[in-house]
């Protein structure tokens, strides 16, 4: 193992030794969701859903992708969501400075195509290390890259809300999280076809 990763490794397991030694009651939490809502956003590391929110361990579901976008996975669990687990509201949050409306899906196709090690962005865009190999495979996946932020909660939410599987009685809003301020601001085009029925 490198240096780095074992040291990852070892602050995890310390961090997690601290968290277990003070668990308390937590173990007889119940499986669903106290507060009875669900959060599909981004797994930007600056967005911390539990702070923004005000969860503890028990209130909600979060589901989070690249990008906080409505794949066919996120929709499976917003629908395991509320039909095995019980949450009748649902948060699509998306973000301001999203890596997700960096590249498109050519860009990384063909930076995964040239190498699969990690790439580096400046003022000129994307760049890879050109060290093989690489992979096609990249050329077939949905990337599901943002274009414009507020279009991007809303085209998410109209998906949610259309598709055969989510009841009509769930509301569904839609947000941007600044991260300069921290703020939740309301797309109300989002919310508004979110609404319940």
């Amino acid at each position: 193992m490198s240096g780095l990763n074992s040291a990852v490794l070892e602050d995890v397991l310390a961090a997690n030794d601290r968290y277990a030694a003070a668990f308390g009651d937590k173990g007889a939490l119940p499986m669903p969701p106290g507060r009875k809502f669900a959060i599909l956003t981004c797994m930007d590391a600056r967005l911390d859903p539990a702070k923004f929110a005000g969860l503890a361990e028990g209130d909600a579901h979060v589901i989070r992708n690249a990008g906080g976008r409505a794949s066919d996975d996120a929709i499976r669990s917003l629908v395991i969501s509320y039909k095995l687990l019980g949450t009748r509201e649902w948060f699509v949050i998306h973000h301001t400075n999203c890596g997700m409306e960096t590249f498109t899906g050519q860009t990384i196709a063909g930076l995964l195509a040239s190498s699969l090690k990690t790439a580096t962005i400046d003022e000129t865009g994307w760049h890879d290390s050109g060290d093989g190999p690489g992979s096609k495979a990249g050329e077939f996946i949905a990337w599901l890259m943002i274009d414009e932020l507020a279009q991007s909660v809303t085209d998410d939410v109209t998906r949610i809300r259309s598709h055969p599987l989510v009841p009509a009685d769930i509301p569904i809003y839609g947000y941007i999280y600044d991260v300069k301020t921290g703020r939740l601001i309301e797309v109300p085009e989002a919310t508004a076809i979110g609404r319940a029925a």
